[in-house]
């Protein structure tokens, strides 16, 4: 297997194999790999009946999943082969849900596969962007509306007579945007030049779109398989009220005639584009895939949900109802890392999406739950394996809450920093003060959009540790299990505040909440009262957390503010 940078020559053969899978992700057409070919190093080779494309991702080779009819298992054989001989695991990507299921079959617990939502693609129906009809487009009517009251314009495809105009626009959108510009931004323009230098060799398709006679905006793309046409490019002048969705509009009527849906890729994690993507209301959000061959890899829901519930059961001795219940909502199929050994799990430890707040800016990181190893695997350094990769893998801050002292050293030794506070108290009170104490204020049920509203303007602190709402309803049903749930106390100064609570036995466990302590403390009669308790225990659990390297300054010292920990 010979890898060649790609030239338009391939474009024949590469073609072939592309209509054999007749795939509907924006990567999976000969134009697009051709002209990002200078930027990520394509090349590509035919193996075994199939095209492969490699190309450079982080500094390190990436692979295609093998394209066309040919026996795409012995080709991934064969580059697992290779990588070894490089001394690297072997990297794919893209891969389709069925790629990522068959990859399973083929090499189980060998790949490490997880999904890329940055990189889904937005798949619309063609007739729904060309009409715009119903009520969840009406905003969409209305812009178009507005440019067309905006003064005389026309639409033209694109043309050797109008390209040079394309050309000029660009060079004006790139000044508008200069106080946003970047490398990624560099890069697409120089992108967006190949393709107008190679237009017609690579069989482009583009629109434009004038106002008063000059080009405000224009698009460019291909059929991409047999029902679906791509749109690689699209761009207009930020300042021109509609234009965006008049091209858009244009061109699906007069360029995509013929096909049940348009492909208007991914949108890279801009959180605005996202956004705009979102508002057309995308037939399918087409799912993508990286893997990458490793000893350490998610677990399988679906396929090793009793070996996972076996494993957690002798090693913390939670009821089935529960584990069920945590693998039901916060299971999935990408976030508890396992280690096989003996055709089996004997170790998984799961890493569950949180932020991480200091010196007011925020950063992604990871939540460190239920690491556990089989007894009789023990002190042969699967927990410190999987969570070494988990540092390399995901570089965030990983962030946990152990059930021990003898745990936390554990942890110190493996480089995590006592981090958060240990604030746990525990009290009994009487029922003679029960009686004699008033609580004050009303009390209701929350829902957990609300609770976390509440939660984040009321306790961000340096340090804090921010639950999305799953998260948090996820809490708020565990309390309720247990006989609790989430409220908002009315003060009678007008003032909301929070409390999240469950029941064990004889104690009220206060999980979370925004009150004062000596304010906490007038309210416990009523509340002891109200859930028929005696005792109460509150305050949250001392934690730890690990930095990776360019980030030590984000240590805020045995600060911070955690809570939720599951535990």
């Amino acid at each position: 297997m010979e890898f060649h940078e790609i030239t338009l020559q391939d474009r024949e053969w590469m073609s072939q194999r592309l209509a054999e899978d007749d795939r509907n992700a924006c990567e999976y057409t000969f134009a697009n790999n051709f002209i990002w070919r200078k930027i990520y190093g394509v090349a590509v080779a035919q193996l075994y009946g199939c095209l492969v494309i490699r190309f450079m991702q982080g500094g390190k080779y990436c692979y295609s999943y093998p394209v066309g009819a040919g026996d795409k298992r012995r080709v991934i054989e064969e580059l697992i082969s290779r990588c070894k001989e490089d001394g690297q695991p072997l990297r794919m990507s893209p891969l389709s849900k069925e790629d990522a299921k068959q990859l399973s079959l083929w090499f189980p617990e060998k790949f490490l596969i997880e999904p890329q939502r940055d990189d889904f693609d937005y798949i619309y129906a063609r007739e729904k962007l060309a009409s715009l009809s119903g009520k969840k487009l009406h905003g969409k009517r209305n812009h178009i509306a507005r440019f067309k009251d905006g003064g005389d314009w026309s639409y033209e495809p694109l043309s050797d007579e109008n390209l040079e105009e394309c050309r000029t626009m660009t060079y004006t959108w790139m000044k508008m945007r200069s106080e946003k510009w970047n490398e990624e931004m560099e890069k697409e323009v120089s992108v967006l030049h190949e393709a107008f230098d190679n237009r017609k060799e690579l069989g482009l398709i583009g629109g434009v779109l004038r106002r008063e006679g000059e080009i405000v905006a224009f698009t460019m793309g291909e059929p991409l398989n047999s029902d679906t046409f791509v749109v690689h490019f699209e761009k207009a002048f930020p300042d021109m009220q509609g234009a965006y969705p008049m091209i858009n509009q244009q061109f699906v009527l007069h360029a995509c005639e013929g096909y049940a849906y348009v492909n208007r890729e991914e949108d890279t994690g801009d959180l605005g584009l996202r956004k705009a993507k979102l508002s057309y209301y995308p037939e399918i959000l087409l799912e993508k895939y990286d893997a990458i061959e490793s000893e350490v890899v998610y677990a399988r829901k679906e396929e090793e949900g009793e070996q996972i519930k076996e494993l957690w059961e002798v090693c913390f001795g939670d009821e089935a109802s529960y584990i069920d219940f945590y693998m039901e909502n916060r299971m999935t199929d990408s976030n508890m890392l396992v280690l096989h050994e003996d055709g089996k799990i004997v170790s998984m430890a799961s890493f569950l999406p949180v932020n991480y707040e200091h010196n007011g800016e925020e950063t992604a990181a990871r939540y460190v739950y239920a690491v556990a190893t089989l007894p009789e695997y023990r002190g042969r350094g699967y927990a410190s394996r999987i969570l070494s990769f988990a540092k390399e893998h995901y570089g965030q801050p990983l962030l946990l809450a152990p059930a021990g002292e003898e745990l936390m050293r554990y942890y110190e030794r493996l480089g995590f920093l006592r981090a958060f506070p240990d604030t746990r108290e525990q009290e009994h009170i009487t029922m003679t003060a029960l009686s004699a104490q008033e609580s004050g204020g009303a009390m209701k049920a929350l829902a957990a959009k609300d609770y976390v509203r509440l939660r984040d303007g009321k306790l961000r602190c340096d340090g804090y540790v921010q639950w999305d709402d799953q998260a948090v309803a996820y809490a708020i049903a565990l309390c309720e299990r247990a006989g609790g749930g989430a409220f908002l106390l009315q003060e009678e100064t007008g003032e909301e505040e929070l409390l999240l609570y469950e029941k064990e036995d004889d104690t009220l466990v206060i999980v979370e909440t925004t009150l004062a302590r000596d304010r906490l403390k007038e309210k416990l009669p009523a509340l002891l009262t109200e859930s028929g308790t005696s005792r109460v225990r509150y305050g949250q659990m001392p934690g730890m957390l690990w930095l990776p390297e360019g980030m030590k300054d984000w240590f805020a010292g045995e600060q911070g503010y955690l809570a939720l920990t599951l535990a």
